[in-house]
């Protein structure tokens, strides 16, 4: 149950845009009991949502890992961000 500032936003990307996680739901007080945490887990662990989120988290840890191989996305925007700021004069190295 999200509580601070952006973690309504990354609750809402890890359940609906990424699909790696269920959503605990609060009670009317606005609690996550003891209950809800433990069907959330077992979902995970042995439901067929537990199945859809290992299968979409193993989806986005082999494009992360892309990204950031040699000849990736972050690895070539890295690059192009320090070849950015030595080109730049008032860049100093110390």
């Amino acid at each position: 149950m999200p509580q601070w500032t952006d973690q309504s936003t990354n609750a809402k990307f890890v359940t609906d845009v990424w699909g790696i996680g269920i959503r605990a739901h609060a009670d009317e007080e606005g609690l996550v009991r003891q209950e809800e945490i433990v069907r959330c887990l077992r979902n995970v662990m042995e439901g067929e949502e537990g199945k859809v989120v290992s299968t979409n988290a193993a989806k986005w840890r082999s494009i992360a890992r892309a990204a950031v191989d040699e000849g990736g996305s972050s690895d070539i925007n890295i690059e192009e961000f320090v070849r950015a700021l030595m080109m730049n004069p008032r860049t100093r190295i110390v």
